[in-house]
């Protein structure tokens, strides 16, 4: 079952709503006192519903859960659509964009408005289990890099991240300098990909990918990270990723 309603991220969008999505799952309503782990998602109108998706095509995360019985929470909040505001809101640092130019990243605002209100108003009024081991985060594209930010630099919420098709290649050395800076544990646990067919689609992507996996294993991260087989940068992609990231984050 999946729920819709409105939120508002002042500090980036002013009161402008935007839809945030909540899936519970079939056991949420027949065990009253049982409590579940919560995974976040970026790109909420892409999460679960071809019809809300941007591209006419969603993960079908609605669809796996149901199929799959998980027992665990998806939380998934919509992007700003307005020009290029979900890539400032999607990026925790400065970048040059060839096209837009120069990208003032107000990802640090999107988190801790995620961290100190969403989470709390989540933890408040579902069964969650609000410990670090059972908040998990994911996303693609400038959502993967987001979810590579969230559980580096706010390490202390989340435990476990899916990276997919991450966009280090904006600024790779400054995303080697976060991560490097970050106090990580040594239980913390990443599935990020990469798709076979996108790997160049930036130059500095391969390089970006090989440094990231490099540095988070000498911080002792649990990393499992491939390339797709005939993966593209797409939502179709990303949904057949699913079952693995999932199996890797032990969910």
């Amino acid at each position: 079952m999946v729920k819709k309603w409105n939120v508002t991220i002042p500090k980036l969008s002013g009161d402008k709503p935007r839809t945030a999505y909540i899936y519970l799952p079939e056991s949420y309503e027949k065990d009253p006192d049982r409590r579940y782990p919560v995974m976040y998602m970026f790109d909420g109108h892409n999460v679960f519903f071809d019809q809300d998706a941007t591209y006419g095509k969603s993960w079908g995360m609605n669809k796996y859960m149901e199929e799959s019985k998980k027992d665990l929470i998806i939380v998934a909040v919509e992007c700003n659509h307005e020009g290029n505001r979900r890539l400032v809101e999607y990026s925790p640092l400065n970048y040059e964009n060839s096209s837009l130019g120069r990208i003032r990243g107000k990802g640090s605002v999107y988190m801790n408005w995620m961290v100190k209100e969403l989470k709390p108003y989540i933890d408040a009024n579902y069964r969650t289990l609000p410990d670090r081991c059972n908040t998990i985060i994911a996303g693609s594209s400038m959502g993967g890099l987001m979810a590579m930010y969230a559980v580096t630099t706010y390490n202390h919420v989340f435990q476990r991240a899916a990276c997919l098709s991450p966009s280090l290649w904006v600024s790779s050395g400054k995303v080697l300098e976060m991560i490097a800076r970050a106090h990580i544990r040594r239980d913390t646990c990443i599935y990020m990909d990469y798709g076979e067919l996108e790997m160049f689609n930036h130059a500095a992507n391969a390089e970006a990918l090989i440094s990231t996996a490099h540095l988070l294993m000498t911080k002792r991260v649990n990393l499992a990270m491939r390339i797709v087989p005939g993966g593209t940068h797409s939502e179709a992609s990303w949904e057949k990723q699913i079952p693995i990231f999932m199996d890797c984050l032990g969910l």
